[in-house]
């Protein structure tokens, strides 16, 4: 499975190292993510994701019935 947040679709982004010298080589950033298990009283099941940490922020915030309603409307998560 790729290193994408199933709810905001964040990957990895490409940059340089660039040393004392200024020399620029090619490096990855790749986005801070984390497995976690989520129950969803509605559906009464639980659910696990790969997500991102800013996406844990917004569950926390919104709720994950919400967050979930978002990104099936953007198409980052299916039914």
């Amino acid at each position: 499975m790729s290193r994408v947040c199933e709810l905001t679709g964040k990957k990895a982004m490409v940059g340089n190292n660039v040393s004392h010298a200024m020399n620029r080589t090619k490096r990855k950033f790749d986005a801070n993510l984390i497995k976690k298990r989520f129950y969803l009283p509605e559906e009464d099941k639980w659910i696990t994701l790969k997500l991102s940490t800013s996406a844990l922020k917004n569950i926390n915030k919104k709720g994950i019935a919400a967050v979930l309603k978002e990104a099936r409307a953007k198409g980052f998560l299916k039914k």
